[in-house]
């Protein structure tokens, strides 16, 4: 029995126990709880670590390949193994002779210096002649004449220009009866009787949702034009386009509906409504396949399955997103087939390779042979059937041995590498469904880069105004994206549409949509290049 002193008192501790069994006991006690303090020590260190990161570290998921060839040795044969022998074609004429050596094909040299200026920019000529007392020969006398010339390019800077335009309309009346006034009809407007064309209506939707710049600031920046453009008017003013544009946006929603895969991701964005308060609403988007390729987003007010329910309502096919729960109802009727994302999963070991550095790793290289598959197939520029055959012979055996090695592992269900292997074992029939058809992905990295121009544009616009403000970005943010995914300059696309959407036939409405628009004026322009020739 032992005693301390403290302030003057002695307290007695309690004595040990003198059977074995509950020593033993006693022993088992202490030994767990300090397991449990170092398991609760080494998670919080892992947390630590991964908001470090976040905060101030890398976003890349990059590792050395050297490092990962001490975990996974067949990786060095992952070039030769992901390279698929050649097929001579059948009619080939058969021959004994040893086929002669090819040429190593010579890395292409990246273009280095200045690039030629577009064409299509307009040019002003600005001759620079010799004096006229320099043009008489020095020899003999005679004027010089011009053989030729030297021309060099500048780019020069034009500052946007805001022009009033004065729609007049003349008034026509009989002289003899004082009466009968004839004037044109007027002309049909985004906005009914308001001040901004097209083109500046435009200009303030591709600032604020393809280039990120809040209204706040475009502003400051009409002012310094002389015209003051309160932030409340801009505001309304991409509300009421909106729902101009609302019918496109429904057609690129109907027609992602027909992809054979649609991926699919969401992100939070802070909504300030002056009835609902503040609260955290989401932007989900919606890919279409390369026939449908169009981007929509939604804006919805919380995270439950109702928004992805509502979009993706009727549709059959393949969905790729993350694991997330509000996706499963949408499994259940069997119409609509999970795909899962390898992006997540490696993930997760990514973050897991500093508190087990040997099982993280022998998972990183595999999923980096995966990967390695994919590319060779990129580079080569297989179709469809092709990248199904070569996944069938290269990726299925690694995936054969992946799914043994994860059945194999013991693991604490909440440590970093158990949160890992479970998030793969629970989803493994969602990740390796990529292989039943070429033309599903890997992963669904095309939707969360979707997913970036909201993630900038929330670190320059903050919030959304209110709940309609959301659906507004909704719709202009589909219609950016789109064109600029499709090379489309979305400045040009919505001045025209603006300006003849609210007379445009709705039977017609498809051939709005940005790739149709595009197609048309390229059609166009050949007709109108013919008649010039």
């Amino acid at each position: 029995m032992g005693s301390v002193r403290n302030d003057g008192m002695t307290t007695t501790l309690g004595e040990l126990p003198s059977d074995l069994e509950t020593c033993h006991q006693l022993i088992r006690e202490l030994l767990e709880s300090l397991a449990q303090q170092t398991h609760l020590s080494e998670k919080l260190q892992h947390q630590l670590e991964q908001l470090l990161r976040q905060r101030y570290g890398r976003k890349t998921e990059t590792l050395d390949p050297a490092q990962l060839l001490l975990f996974a040795r067949e990786i060095l044969a992952a070039d030769e193994a992901t390279t698929p022998a050649p097929h001579p074609p059948a009619d080939a004429p058969s021959t004994d002779a040893p086929p002669s050596p090819a040429p190593a094909d010579q890395p292409k040299k990246k273009g280095h210096g200045r690039k030629p200026l577009p064409a299509s920019l307009p040019r002003k000529r600005v001759v620079h002649d010799v004096l006229s007392d320099q043009l008489p020969c020095p020899d003999c006398g005679t004027l010089r004449i011009k053989i030729g010339e030297e021309v060099r390019e500048q780019l020069e800077y034009v500052p946007a220009s805001l022009i009033v335009i004065q729609h007049v309309r003349p008034k026509y009346a009989c002289k003899a009866c004082e009466g009968n006034i004839v004037i044109a009809e007027r002309l049909p407007e985004p906005i009914e009787k308001g001040l901004p064309g097209p083109g500046l209506l435009a200009q303030v939707a591709v600032s604020k949702y393809a280039d990120h710049l809040p209204l706040y600031r475009q502003e400051g920046i009409f002012r310094r034009h002389g015209v003051e453009l309160p932030r409340q008017t801009t505001c309304d003013w991409m509300a009421v386009i909106a729902d101009l544009l609302k019918p496109i946006w429904k057609v690129m929603h109907r027609l992602v509906l027909q992809s054979r895969v649609v991926q699919s991701d969401d992100t939070t964005v802070t909504v300030l409504d002056p009835v609902l308060g503040r609260f955290v609403g989401r932007l989900w988007v919606y890919l279409g396949d390369c026939f449908h390729p169009y981007v929509v987003y939604h804006f919805t007010e919380d995270r439950s399955g109702d928004g992805p329910q509502e979009m993706l309502r009727g549709y059959q096919g393949y969905l790729q997103a993350d694991a997330y729960s509000g996706y499963d109802a949408l499994y259940t009727s069997g119409k609509i087939r999970e795909v899962g994302c390898w992006m997540h999963a490696r993930r997760k070991f990514y973050e897991a390779r500093t508190s087990d550095p040997p099982r993280a790793h022998q998972a990183l290289a595999w999923i980096r042979m995966l990967y390695k598959i994919e590319e060779k197939a990129t580079e080569e520029k297989l179709d469809d059937a092709q990248r199904h055959t070569l996944r069938q012979e290269k990726s299925r055996p690694i995936l054969t041995k992946l799914k043994e090695w994860l059945d194999q592992q013991t693991f604490l269900p909440k440590s970093p590498i158990g949160e890992a292997i479970g998030y793969a074992l629970n989803h493994w029939v969602a990740l390796e469904r990529y292989l039943e058809a070429g033309f599903l992905e890997i992963d669904n990295g095309a939707s969360e880069r979707a997913m970036k121009p909201v993630a900038i544009g929330r670190k320059n616009w903050l919030f959304a105004g209110s709940k309609a403000g959301g659906k507004t970005a909704a719709i202009l943010m589909s219609l950016c994206t789109t064109c600029k995914n499709l090379k489309i300059d979305p400045l040009a696309y919505l001045t025209d549409v603006l300006g003849r959407v609210s007379t445009h036939p709705a039977r017609r409405i498809e051939e709005l949509l940005p790739d149709r628009w595009q197609a048309l004026r390229e059609a166009a322009a050949l007709v109108e290049a013919d008649r010039a020739d």
